[in-house]
């Protein structure tokens, strides 16, 4: 899915600079160590909760089977973040694709989240997808007006969707983004290189 970008790439933010490279089998235990320290609340929005070592095994494995592709952001040899494109090519959405992103608190607001949301956007318009979603907490502020600044747009809100380890429930909204709308329009103003592969 990503053949259009390479890897590894290196971005200068005012958290330093940080390493984008693809997930693998020999990144299990630095990805725990960095889903470990997460706060629990940032992995509500995740469909499993990647801080046990066997939901991390089987998220490895379906990379290497290819159904999904993670982009992780490394400082100084620690993993910072990680941007996940999910998609489902035998299922009745094949054109569409699902990011998940997961941030270090301690490189939040230093343009970390923004770069990594930028990457993984642009694996996704490689691969192709017409229409993209994310989904999070919706007091996740920050992370939605990121993805807002992308394009994304609020798309649903489903009410008491997950529980906490302590049974609180929250609601998760929904983000989407078509592409193809919005490249059809870029096209029709004149306009062809402003969403690009």
């Amino acid at each position: 899915m990503s053949e259009t970008r390479s890897y590894p790439r290196h971005v200068k933010t005012d958290a330093g600079e940080i390493e984008f490279r693809m997930m693998g089998r020999a990144d299990e235990a630095a990805v725990l160590a960095f889903a470990q320290k997460l706060p629990t609340h940032d992995l509500l929005f995740l469909p499993r909760n990647i801080s046990q070592p066997k939901v991390l095994s089987a998220w490895i494995n379906e990379i290497e089977r290819g159904q999904i592709v993670s982009l992780l952001a490394v400082k100084d040899g620690t993993v910072v973040g990680c941007g996940t494109l999910v998609r489902d090519p035998h299922s009745w959405s094949p054109h569409l694709g699902e990011i998940r992103m997961v941030v270090s608190l301690d490189v939040r607001g230093q343009g970390v989240g923004r770069a990594l949301s930028q990457e993984t956007f642009a694996l996704a318009l490689g691969a192709g997808l017409e229409k993209l979603s994310v989904q999070m907490t919706v007091d996740q502020q920050a992370a939605i007006a990121l993805f807002e600044s992308l394009g994304f747009r609020a798309e649903a809100l489903l009410r008491d969707h997950v529980s906490d380890v302590d049974g609180k429930k929250h609601d998760i909204v929904v983000l989407g983004h078509n592409v193809a709308q919005v490249r059809a329009q870029m096209e029709a103003y004149g306009l062809p290189g402003a969403v690009q592969h």
